[in-house]
């Protein structure tokens, strides 16, 4: 007999998450050798724009590494702002970073329809996968770009 249980529950969260983490390890020859190298950790990866003159926040890019890939997670740029490439700035220097600093080869992001696909298909990004109605009435597009 088991029970079952709906709860969030942080300790049972990070229990999952090691358990998980283990058993992957031990089926994969790839997570295998990741481990205890500098690769394997997941590093925090931001930019932050603001204007000269006056400080105030103007956009950024939130993101992070993790072997040898770049996940881009956020990417905003003020309205009065767009258009003078300032998110193709954020996203190059990301990648600059990433491949420079980090030893990334490759970069993905997610992004919805109504959102910024155009852009990142101008930045070299390809769209791999299309998840449609997520959420409902929305497709939802993951783009890759190697970072050679």
């Amino acid at each position: 007999m088991f029970r079952m249980e709906t709860k969030a529950d942080r300790d049972r969260h990070m229990l999952l998450r090691e358990r998980l983490r283990e058993t992957n390890t031990q089926r994969s020859p790839t997570l295998r050798a990741l481990r205890g190298t500098p690769q394997e950790d997941e590093v925090p990866l931001h930019i932050w724009l603001s204007e000269e003159a006056t400080g105030l926040f103007a956009g950024g890019l939130t993101g992070r590494t993790w072997a040898r890939w770049l996940h881009v997670e956020l990417l905003w740029v003020e309205g009065r702002h767009r258009g003078a490439r300032l998110g193709a700035r954020l996203l190059a220097e990301a990648e600059r970073v990433a491949r420079e600093e980090r030893g990334c080869a490759r970069s993905r992001v997610e992004t919805w329809d109504f959102q910024a696909p155009g852009f990142y298909v101008k930045q070299g990004y390809e769209v791999v996968a299309e998840i449609e109605d997520y959420p409902p009435g929305i497709t939802e597009y993951t783009l890759v770009k190697r970072l050679g």
